[in-house]
């Protein structure tokens, strides 16, 4: 296992993580709508805040609302793979944060193969996941099949 996390540098060391999504986009968004939900709100603040500020729930807030995939996948597979060890020995892992990364729409992981090679290596690491988990693995798996083997494009 320690080989495998050899083989794989950081993937997001070339992400300026003292940057916030808005000022790495070089767009802000305006302010939310009168009225807005919390989550929408929430979403905006979290926009405008450093990525190396943002906790786990502010990552799995982010990357759910597809909200700076660009940078936040790299950061959280790298939290996961860094890990990924020491939580298949105590057999828990944050499922929501997982969920989220595991759920993102096909043509994510099909526009960033690497990231879906790292996360399919990450996740087969793990031991002891929810039965839910085990089925957004498999669906991860199925959806992206191509980026996994290496297959991109029409």
């Amino acid at each position: 296992m320690l080989e495998s996390l050899e083989r794989h540098p950081m993937l997001s060391a070339s992400i300026s993580k003292d940057k916030s999504i808005e000022e790495l986009e070089g767009r802000r968004w305006p302010a939310p709508p009168e009225g807005s939900t919390s989550l929408v709100r929430g979403v905006h603040a979290l926009r405008r805040r450093a990525i190396e500020d943002l906790s786990v729930e502010d990552l799995r807030r982010l990357i759910g609302q597809d909200v700076g995939l660009q940078w936040l996948l790299p950061v959280a597979l790298d939290l996961f793979r860094a890990t990924a060890p020491q939580e298949a020995e105590t057999g828990w892992f944050d499922d929501d944060l997982l969920s989220a990364v595991l759920t993102r729409n096909a043509d994510t992981w099909r526009s960033a193969p690497r990231l879906a090679r790292h996360l399919n290596e990450t996740v087969g690491m793990l031991t002891d996941l929810s039965p839910h988990l085990r089925e957004e693995v498999r669906a991860f798996r199925s959806a992206s099949s191509d980026a996994l083997q290496g297959r991109t494009g029409p």
